[in-house]
């Protein structure tokens, strides 16, 4: 169990941040950049490590501050190269992070929260409930324990997603701080375009996100073609239903080359049908869109079960017909419990 400490923990602050930690401790602004750029760039986790810094500030940071990333609990690779982690921090709270490994990119699988409140009626996350939001230093924590522990060279591809437990947009600023983080180029350096936000369809956050200057992809989940069908699948849609929801979509601001991503989980005789594929092909008519159709991932305590191949692929055909770009997205790590929060419910309910 990580040991709590009353010092500051540096891994989370930005780059102003970190100049008026500087200050503090009778430093130049500038010190406080290369501290910036020693952590986050060059991946120093330990201050006498960052040899650019002067041996008196190095130890006047050690006396003060930390540099401290999560703990990894558990690590489970699975057959497909994929890896599902277990990452715990100093207050004992878990969130899951998979790493996805491909021929020439990676892509990381993040938690914005501890548990999550929409209560998404197919997810293992949604039994635990809403815990607590996450840090942007606990953000970016999964992504460079994830680093560290794969060793993943600075010259690969890395994609984010906040795909992970809870819902970014109810946690917006701490996720925003940690994608301007990741983006710099003084720190971790990832392109923006490689970056994708996932909402269950929280229509303030996405009228949020629409006013920041840099923004992430987004991706919006579906996963129904009626308002009384999501209801019964995502209770959020009470508050902000479908015509709410794509209103505000077709309102985001889209880059030349950029679409809006609609995530669409299939379940077995739930929401798979032909008149579903229609109804789905209708609600996105006219819009820069495309869908990801992920046949579901379960496992014990839910009682949804995915399509048969055959039903996916009709469902596919039926949106392309429609002129609605399609993809079939399969679940990576189905062998090592890979369904979004089943490691951390399941170790919760051992523990319980």
């Amino acid at each position: 169990m990580p040991l709590a400490t009353t010092k500051t923990n540096l891994f989370g602050l930005d780059r102003e941040e970190m100049e008026r930690a500087a200050l503090e401790l009778g430093e130049d602004c500038f010190r406080g950049r290369q501290l910036y750029h020693g952590i986050y760039h060059d991946l120093n986790f330990h201050a006498e490590a960052i040899t650019s810094l002067s041996k008196r500030f190095r130890g006047a940071l050690a006396a003060k501050f930390q540099i401290a990333l999560p703990e990894i609990l558990e690590r489970h690779p699975s057959r497909d190269g994929a890896a599902r982690y277990r990452i715990q921090f100093p207050d004992s709270n878990a969130v899951e992070s998979v790493y996805m490994p491909e021929e020439r990119r990676v892509t990381l699988c993040l938690s914005s929260q501890a548990g999550c409140a929409v209560e998404c009626r197919f997810c293992f996350t949604a039994l635990m409930g809403l815990i607590r939001n996450l840090t942007a230093g606990e953000i970016l924590g999964q992504v460079c324990a994830v680093i560290r522990d794969q060793q993943i060279s600075s010259r690969m591809r890395l994609n984010v997603v906040f795909m992970g437990m809870g819902e970014p947009l109810l946690n917006v600023a701490s996720v925003m701080k940690a994608v301007r983080i990741m983006i710099d180029q003084n720190a971790l350096g990832i392109p923006l375009r490689r970056i994708t936000i996932s909402t269950s369809g929280i229509v303030p956050g996405i009228k949020a996100l629409a006013e920041e200057p840099l923004r992430p992809k987004l991706a919006v989940s579906l996963n129904a073609s009626t308002d009384e069908q999501r209801v019964s699948l995502m209770p959020i849609n009470r508050k902000y239903p479908l015509r709410d929801l794509l209103a505000a979509c077709r309102a985001y601001p889209l880059g030349p080359r950029e679409v809006l991503t609609f995530e669409y989980v299939l379940l077995a005789s739930v929401n798979d049908s032909l008149p579903d594929a229609l109804r789905v092909a209708k609600l996105l008519r006219g819009m820069r869109a495309k869908v990801n159709l992920i046949p579901y991932n379960g496992g014990p305590g839910l009682p949804y079960r995915p399509p048969s191949f055959d039903r996916v692929l009709d469902f596919q055909e039926a949106l392309a017909a429609r002129g609605v770009p399609a993809f079939i997205r399969i679940s990576r790590g189905q062998d090592v419990r890979a369904a979004c929060g089943q490691l951390t419910l399941e170790a919760s309910q051992k523990a319980g």
